[in-house]
């Protein structure tokens, strides 16, 4: 009988640097009581294996890596080669080779025995004297690492292996023949001979051992014929060890698993997003009905204007917010693994493939909803592949040839101009108007100044606690200059600028003028700073006022002088007054 005959094919492989926790969940997800273990060039470099795992358990770190404690010392045999080969190895598990040395197997003894029993049973073979136990049979049992023991319908003892025999502290030879009784301490098989029930996971006192045990009958023709022992756990307290271990690995995937569906639901609410004007107070209202419908939603507005505060609130607000919130960023993901990203891949489907493959975006995001922020940075061939997906509501992962179903709400949002960017043939105009089925358009701070003193409130709250002082607030001069300034950043730049202040006002001092930026208020002088007049806030306004203007004109002083209602020889004057270029 060939080895390649009776082997495992495609046996599950691990890296040698993976964790010992990750190895033992493989190990135990796919009952296999050992893995060969791969370096990075995919070369046999050890096996791990329950009993390395029960030799060291009580010295590891379960986080260390499988390398610590696998098995370097590997034997291998061929496919080719002869099954007699494994007796003379002595061993119960062994990696199987081809020519090239590749791994493309693993055979055990419980392989060889399932292969040996069926070859016996065609030939009518039986088990119940050692006179009728092959060589082969004899071998494969008393090579095995766990102790097995088996007893004939008489209760008499016709095989004892040699890790049994030693753990008794027996003569295997002179304990053949005898009753089972008088040679195991507190013995059960000869009751499972009576009964014909197995018995699982049994313990059992054997000298100064608490063993735990199995026993199985072996029935022919309906008729109990003899009974097979194993002890599974020398020791109880290997037992008790491992469930500490187990116990501990169970405890910290349940919190990485509560982390993880943290992750993928929405932070926020439209409570979140402060307003007190009409324009701001219109956009939340119609989102909140967009929220109840399963239509794709555009979101547009300026960098900072809180689009996705929008999304997470939308999400929360919808019958799919038990569902998972799964956002992509599409500018900050480079174009060459955008497609993996959002679709996935099957496993081999390229170079460097992660093993198993991978799932998508749009997969993760099935039930709930998908954000996917700045979308008008993404590339026009995966634009193409985005509005399949609107379409058909089905992803094909990289080198799949099957479709998936999907059910997934799509948010988008973008700071750029669509409408222009189809002009330049820099956006697909069919997606476009699939992704337009409902717009909200995001007004910027500069539109909404009525928003400016409960926003203020809410970031100084938000951060105050941040740096471990107490900040005892903003004081209106501050406040006063942060109304004048026309926020280009939004919100984003109100909070960083806020954030600073914090960060360098002393302990129980106010955020005062000095502690803005420059650029907000101005230049001033030393020896103002502490008698700040109405003069200077006057100033100050009318500096930053012209700034807005200039923004708004893209610099062109004609039109910002219409803006500003002054003639353009006083727009000048000005400029050169307050140092604007």
């Amino acid at each position: 009988m060939k080895v390649r005959d009776v082997m495992s094919k495609n046996p599950i492989t691990i890296k040698e640097d993976i964790k010992i926790v990750q190895a033992v969940k493989i190990m135990n997800d796919n009952k296999v009581d050992g893995l060969p273990v791969l370096n990075d060039k995919d070369e046999l470099v050890g096996l791990f294996s329950k009993e390395s795992l029960y030799e060291a358990i009580s010295k590891i770190d379960i986080k260390e890596k499988v390398k610590s404690i696998m098995t370097r010392d590997i034997k291998c045999i061929h496919d080719y080669e002869d099954t007699e080969k494994m007796f003379d190895m002595n061993i119960g598990r062994v990696p199987v080779i081809d020519d090239k040395n590749n791994l493309v197997g693993i055979v055990t003894n419980t392989d060889l025995l399932k292969a040996y029993h069926n070859r016996n049973n065609i030939i009518n073979k039986k088990l119940n004297t050692e006179k009728n136990l092959t060589g082969t049979l004899k071998t494969i049992l008393n090579n095995a690492y766990d102790g097995i023991v088996l007893i004939d319908e008489n209760r008499k003892i016709n095989m004892i292996n040699n890790s049994y025999a030693k753990f008794l502290n027996v003569d295997k030879d002179e304990v053949i023949g005898k009753d089972v009784t008088d040679v195991i301490e507190n013995t059960r098989l000869h009751i499972v001979l009576d009964t014909g029930e197995s018995e699982i996971g049994e313990i059992q006192k054997i000298g100064t051992h608490k063993i735990v045990a199995m026993r199985i009958p072996i029935i022919e023709d309906g008729k109990v014929i003899g009974v097979m022992g194993k002890i599974m756990f020398r020791d109880i307290n290997q037992v008790n060890t491992l469930a500490k271990k187990i116990n501990s690995m169970e405890d910290e995937l349940k919190y990485y698993k509560k982390e993880l569906i943290k992750e993928r639901r929405a932070k926020y609410s439209f409570e979140n997003i402060p307003s007190n004007s009409p324009s701001m107070n219109k956009v939340k209202s119609f989102a909140q009905k967009a929220s109840k419908s399963n239509s794709t939603i555009l979101i547009v507005g300026e960098s900072g204007t809180g689009k996705e505060l929008f999304a997470h609130s939308i999400h929360n607000a919808s019958p799919r917010k038990l569902k998972p919130f799964i956002k992509m960023n599409c500018a900050a993901i480079p174009a060459d693994l955008l497609e993996s990203e959002l679709f996935g891949y099957d496993e081999g489907a390229f170079t460097g493939s992660k093993k198993g493959g991978k799932i998508g975006k749009f997969k993760l995001a099935d039930g709930g909803t998908i954000f996917l922020d700045e979308i008008g940075d993404m590339p026009l061939n995966m634009q193409a592949k985005i509005l399949r997906v609107l379409q058909e509501k089905e992803v094909e992962p990289i080198g799949s040839n099957t479709n998936y179903q999907i059910d997934v709400r799509v948010i988008a949002a973008t700071n750029r101009d669509l409408a222009k960017m189809i002009v330049d043939g820099e956006f697909r105009e069919d997606l476009y108007y699939r992704l337009n089925v409902i717009k909200l358009e995001i007004p910027p701070i500069r539109e909404r100044k009525e928003d400016l003193d409960i926003l203020i409130d809410v970031l100084f709250e938000k951060h105050k606690g941040d740096v471990g002082k107490y900040v005892k607030g903003i004081s209106e001069d501050a406040r006063n200059i942060l109304k004048t300034y026309h926020w280009p950043g939004n919100v984003r730049e109100l909070e960083n600028i806020l954030e600073r202040a914090i960060n360098i006002v002393d302990s129980g001092c106010e955020i005062e003028v000095m502690h803005l930026p420059e650029y907000i208020r101005g230049k001033i002088e030393k020896n103002e700073e502490t008698s700040f007049s109405l003069k200077k806030a006057v100033e100050i306004t009318e500096r930053n006022t012209i700034l807005n203007a200039l923004e708004l004109t893209n610099g062109n002083r004609v039109r910002a002088s219409e803006i500003l209602n002054v003639s353009r020889s006083t727009l000048y004057e000005r400029m050169e007054k307050y140092k604007i270029k």
